[in-house]
Order: C-alpha cells, then structure tokens, then sequence
C-alpha cells in the first residue's frame, strides 16, 4: 500500500480500522497475464480499480468466477494483493480477480469505504460505494468472459463490513460473500434474495473484538459510535435472511471454531472463529511491522475460495 506515515496519528485518520496499514506494502508479484490499475467515473469521482486476469484465459471459451477483493480501512488495492495472496489462487483456479479501491482525503492515500456505520472518510461523506461496484461488475461482465451466476466479494475488516453491505443490498448479483475481521451493527435489513455468507474473525482480534462492542486501542473512532454485534450475530444475521433452519452445528478443532447452519439447498451460511489470528488476513502477508500477525494454522483465502467455488447463484 502507499506509505501514510505518521497520518495515522492526525485528525484526517478519523474511522482508519487496521492495524495494517501504517507501513508501505509493495506490490504482488505478477503471476497473471493482464494487471493494470484501471479507472472508473461513478457520481463526479474517479474511481480506481486493479484487474488480474489468468495468463490463459484468451484461450477458454468458457465463462469464468469474478472475486472481488475490498482492502481494509486505510489500504488500497496493492495491499490487499499482498495480504490474501488471491492473485496466485486466481492464477491456479482460473477465475479473474479485482481489487476496487475506496475513497479518502489527502490525495486518496488513505481510503475507506461507507459501511454504513464505518469507516473515516467515506461514512463521513455518504460515498455510494454499492453504486459503484455495481457499475464496476456491469462494466467488468461487459468487457470480460465473467459468469453473471458467480460473482463474489470478500473484504478485510472496513472492507469486510462492505462486503455484509454488498451481499445485502445487491443480493441479487452475488452468489456468496465472505467478510473477514468484520462485523455487523445490529440494524441491517435483510437481503431480498438469499446468497451463501461465510465469515472469519480472529479470536484475537482487539480492533474488531469478536465479542463485539467499540473498536479497540487507537482505532476507538473508527466507526460512528454504534456498538459492534458479536461475531456470531453475522452468522444469525445471513441465517434468517437465507432461509437456514435451527441451531447452528458447531465444531472446535482445537485451532478455530465452526458454526454451520442448516440451509436450504444450495446454499450455505458459515462462521470461523480462528484462536491464534488477531486483526489480520488469516494465513495471508502481515499488512505492516506494526500490524497484528496472521494466524499459522488457517489459511484464509483456500477456505474463503473453497466455498465461493460451491456455490452458484
């Protein structure tokens, strides 16, 4: 990611999330055919965006996954390629991943994206950040060989509640979300179709608690004061909105714990609480030296696409 320095410390770092976003990243290796950052005008502002397509892909004549991928609170595109190593996974898989970027002051060096009630400068400003990934999927299914009927999003912590946001107001075009280190506030409406949601947080976690309430440390106003719900209450949520029955089977491992509910075919609703992660991409790249560690045992961005590849709109 670009190098925010000590903004972290100033006023115009109201609502910055992660932990990890307080050091320079460099950009992912190139595993893929087609990267480029490209632009997007949505309501007045350019909009940025990096697109990897699998190096072989000219030569399939069949329709392909898109995932997108949403940084964290004062990240960009760059440092979520580095965290979640999903450029190699596309690359293996076959399926053409994106990495939208959010707004900020400052130059756009330090981005957040409206969640509603989080984070910083776009819960500020009221950006229409569900508009405009909505025109981003029309204008990537437009100009790539993308199956409509497998479009995905996953996102870390800030990006991770955009995702919540995105698979509940346009339910109609993801097949599953998958928000990770994020949460939810208690006063979502339920989507109007239903999708399959599977989400990680970190037993860890002191910025995103899994007990919920405020954000911990120096992320405290973060958000605009709603108190968070705990992490299982994402799991009830995207339940009663996909139409799962009963009690949630659960499972401890020893290293994470599973709750899994009984949903109607096809679909799928699904939480992890990971013991040895804290506010980080879990099996993933540290996001900063200052940015909690990934966990060792569990590998995020397998599970996560484990269970988007089962699930089809």
């Amino acid at each position: 990611m670009r190098n925010i320095g000590k903004l972290a410390f100033i006023p115009a770092f109201t609502g910055l999330l992660l932990s990890f976003t307080f050091a320079a990243v460099a950009r992912a290796p190139n595993s893929h055919a087609l990267e480029q950052k490209q632009t997007l005008l949505h309501n007045g502002i350019e909009r940025n965006y990096i697109i990897r397509v699998p190096g072989d892909l000219p030569k399939s004549n069949s329709q392909v996954p898109l995932v997108l991928v949403l940084h964290g609170g004062g990240g960009n595109a760059d440092n979520a390629e580095k965290m979640t190593g999903f450029n190699d996974k596309a690359g293996k898989e076959g399926f053409i991943v994106v990495y939208p970027e959010g707004t900020g002051r400052r130059n756009n060096k330090v981005l957040t994206w409206n969640a509603g009630h989080c984070c910083g400068y776009a819960m500020e400003k009221r950006v229409d950040d569900v508009g405009f990934i909505s025109v981003l999927i029309d204008k990537l299914i437009k100009n790539y060989p993308i199956d409509p009927k497998r479009v995905y999003a996953t996102g870390m912590s800030n990006g991770g509640m955009m995702a919540h946001r995105l698979g509940i107001e346009l339910s109609n075009t993801f097949a599953a979300i998958a928000p990770v280190m994020g949460t939810l506030f208690g006063d979502e409406k339920r989507a109007a179709q239903p999708i399959s949601a599977i989400m990680i947080n970190g037993k860890l976690d002191k910025s995103v608690p899994h007990q919920g309430g405020p954000p911990g440390g120096i992320f405290k106003n973060a958000w605009d004061g709603t108190p968070a719900k705990p992490a299982l209450e994402q799991a009830v949520f995207w339940a009663g909105s996909t139409g799962c029955a009963g009690s949630p089977i659960k499972t401890d491992t020893g290293t994470y714990t599973r709750w899994q509910y009984r949903c109607p075919a096809g679909l799928a609703v699904e939480l992890y609480l990971v013991d040895d992660n804290g506010h980080a991409w879990p099996g993933g790249q540290k996001g900063s030296m200052l940015g909690d560690k990934p966990s060792s045992t569990f590998n995020g961005t397998d599970v996560i696409w484990g269970f988007f590849k089962a699930h089809t709109k």
